[in-house]
């Protein structure tokens, strides 16, 4: 089937889940028994060229104290002396209101 740009982009987006929804992908294309394999189709079929592994050498490493949120390991992504102004902008975290009604 031949599809033009804009009718294929629809038909992709049919499929975005809207903000705070989470996608579960136990089956399909991103099933974890078949993920590298069908992503290796994927990639041959559209002629896309696979992304390079990243190294090892990269400037985020990960932090021995655990994330205090979700208890994850943390990620440092960066680091600054006092005085100097980041690189990068902040994530920004939703604010949690809580109301106790009792």
């Amino acid at each position: 089937m031949t599809l033009s740009p804009g009718e294929f982009i629809r038909r992709v987006l049919i499929h975005v889940l809207p903000k705070g929804l989470h996608r579960i992908r136990h089956y399909g294309l991103l099933a974890a028994s078949t993920k590298a394999e069908m992503l290796a189709k994927a990639r041959a079929l559209l002629g896309a060229v696979a992304p390079e592994p990243e190294s090892e050498d990269n400037d985020a490493t990960t932090d021995e104290r655990p994330c205090p949120c979700c208890g994850g390991p943390m990620r440092v992504i960066e680091t600054f002396e006092p005085g100097y102004q980041p690189r990068h902008r902040p994530t920004v975290t939703p604010v949690v209101m809580r109301i106790d009604t009792s």
